[in-house]
């Protein structure tokens, strides 16, 4: 085989670019679905329509069962996905070819999510957004999962897969930071009406998404840089080879508790503001660019110190001040500390541990992957990144179902009594235990023998 080129800093900065874009679609709709489809008395009294019926079915909303099979579909089909990139035999490679065919699709169906067919509460909106999101995740799936399986091949040493992992999580908070600006951006166009103000937005996002997604696949020639060879396994026998990896499913097992944690905390962010804070959505975007600025000013110091100290002490000091972070967010409200000031606070505190598993989980899966490519000789970089999105996001799943359930808790208690927003207080204390106990779970990792397999490199 033909030795591969090292990827240049600029390789790197081209392939982050394709994060900028899916980061997008992906905070629109992390961020503002519930938001959108279950509306608080606020946002209804500002013009909103409950498009979906908002009546539980066996404890559940009709917006929480959606997100949750959706992730539980996404979750399933990754490892089928990963494996077709891992045996695909093309002139351009195992990856590229996927993340040019998914790309547009995946900015499309991320605007038909938001345009509900019935402009009233229906069941035919209901049908309409499932079906919706089942292709959303479906394209989701197509482009990232060929896109992260290429971190560990452009990041041939230790030094670049860091990097990488720092580069591609700069663009991930801007892509999110992007997403967050949804409401703010809808404001200019408030002649449209709510809901169309949003899909406007959702629409000019989407195409800047697009743009963004198709830099690496058409400019980055996989060939140069990455081992093309096809794997010969079968996707599922794949799947069960890389859970045989035990530094791989302690990672994992953190990496559930983690995701279930933060997509509570994220989901609920917009409620935390507007329902507990009492300040408007449009806030929204400025306490996630104070948490972005802060954010990256750590990432030169977490890009040092993992180098010269490893990646599993900062890991695990990152779960437990982000459970910190969460608690304090729990009492937002409760405090006599002004609704600005608290919500900085929540912002800056959440800063720091965003920064180390914004960059180094990635960085880890690569080295694990690389690994087990020293001791077995087979690469299957895509399913060690297919098999922790499948778990992942059936931890995001459950996430949903949590959130959605617990958000109705004292839904109907008027604002100023007792009670009031106590669902989407507790979601802050629960997704504080869930990273509480990721950190603890993480701590089992066994970092020195995974470097040591490799060399060092």
């Amino acid at each position: 085989m033909t030795e591969k080129k090292e990827a240049s800093k600029k390789i790197l900065w081209l392939f982050a670019v394709g994060q900028l874009g899916w980061s997008i679609l992906s905070g629109i709709v992390s961020n503002w679905m519930v938001f959108f489809f279950q509306p608080s008395g606020e946002e209804l009294a500002n013009g909103q329509v409950a498009f979906l019926p908002q009546g539980m079915i066996l404890g559940l909303t009709a917006i929480g069962l959606i997100g949750a099979v959706g992730r539980i579909f996404d979750a399933v089909t990754d490892p089928f996905i990963a494996g077709k990139s891992d045996g695909l035999q093309h002139r351009l490679g195992r990856r590229i070819p996927f993340m040019r065919a998914a790309a547009i699709p995946f900015g499309a169906v991320t605007v038909l999510m938001f345009c509900s067919p019935v402009n009233g509460t229906s069941s035919v909106n209901t049908i309409a957004l499932f079906i919706c999101a089942m292709l959303f995740y479906l394209c989701m799936t197509c482009y990232c999962t060929p896109f992260n399986a290429l971190i560990p091949e452009l990041g041939r040493s230790q030094k670049n897969r860091i990097d990488l992992s720092t580069y591609i999580s700069v663009t991930y908070f801007f892509g999110t930071a992007i997403a967050y600006l949804v409401p703010n951006i809808a404001g200019i166009f408030s002649g449209a009406g709510y809901a169309g103000s949003y899909r406007i937005t959702i629409g000019i996002l989407a195409c800047v998404a697009v743009v963004c997604m198709l830099i690496p696949a058409f400019a980055i020639d996989e060939n140069v840089y990455a081992d093309t060879t096809p794997s010969k396994t079968g996707a599922f026998k794949s799947l069960g080879e890389t859970f045989k990896n035990k530094d791989f499913r302690l990672f994992v097992g953190s990496d559930i508790l983690y995701w279930v944690g933060l997509t509570l905390f994220q989901t609920g962010l917009s409620f935390y503001i507007t329902v507990l804070l009492g300040l408007p959505a449009t806030w929204s975007f400025p306490m996630f660019a104070v948490m972005t600025g802060v954010s990256l000013v750590c990432y030169l110091p977490v890009n040092i110190l993992a180098k010269k100290m490893g990646k599993k002490k900062l890991i695990t000091f990152a779960f437990m001040f982000f459970s910190g972070t969460f608690l304090v967010t729990g009492f937002a409200g409760m405090i006599s500390v002004p609704p600005v000031a608290y919500g900085i606070l929540i912002a800056v505190m959440a800063a720091v541990p965003m920064a180390i598993l914004g960059i180094l989980p990635q960085a880890v899966v690569a080295d694990i992957s690389e690994a087990d490519k020293v001791q077995t000789g087979e690469s299957r970089s895509g399913m060690f990144y297919a098999a922790r999105t499948f778990a992942f996001k059936m931890g995001q799943s459950m996430a949903m179902l949590l959130f959605t359930s617990i958000a109705t808790i004292n839904k109907d208690v008027p604002k100023g009594t007792a009670g009031y927003g106590l669902g989407y207080r507790l979601t802050a204390f629960i997704a504080a235990a869930l990273c509480f106990a990721g950190g603890m779970v993480f701590m089992m990792y066994n970092e020195k023998k995974v470097m040591d397999t490799l060399g060092g490199k």
